[in-house]
């Protein structure tokens, strides 16, 4: 899998991953999807994350992953599949909030953006239930426990 990685670091907060560690992540959520991937992922902070939100979704807060999916026209061959916008303050704060390991929820964020670029959607039961699942595979398969906890199938 060839992975196009654009890393854009747009905050001045000090705990972030580092490329390699995104790269990683990314590279899972993209197996078996595609052979061939570009994606920017930016980093922000709260300010920025805002504006997108209520600009592009009508929610005047900010959020802890946006994704934009790009779809090129069909005389244009690109391999560019979209921008992830991920609020590290957002990250840090939910994942001391949620009991995980910071690492652990970034890596989720980035394979949450992710799965939504490739068309991946959580609006109803049996779509979040696909896209959950799908995540939880993904994240053990890097080392991290499924972020949704005990599952209903579990018990």
């Amino acid at each position: 899998m060839r992975l196009d990685l654009d890393l854009q670091v747009a905050t001045a907060h000090q705990e972030l991953p580092g490329e390699a560690e995104v790269r990683r992540w990314a590279r899972a959520a993209l197996a078996g999807q595609r052979a061939r991937a570009e994606v920017v992922v930016r980093l922000v902070d709260e300010e920025e994350s805002r504006t997108l939100n209520r600009d592009y979704r009508g929610y005047d807060r900010p959020t802890n992953v946006l994704s934009f999916p790009f779809e090129a026209p069909p005389q244009v061959r690109s391999h560019h599949i979209g921008d992830l916008v991920i609020c590290a303050p957002v990250v840090e704060r939910e994942a001391r909030e949620q009991g995980k390991p910071a690492a652990a929820h970034w890596a989720h964020m980035v394979v949450h953006g992710l799965l939504h670029l490739l068309g991946y959607d959580h609006q109803n039961g049996d779509e979040a239930g696909r896209m959950e699942a799908l995540e939880a595979r993904i994240l053990g398969g890097l080392g991290y426990p499924d972020p949704y906890g005990v599952r209903e199938q579990d018990l």
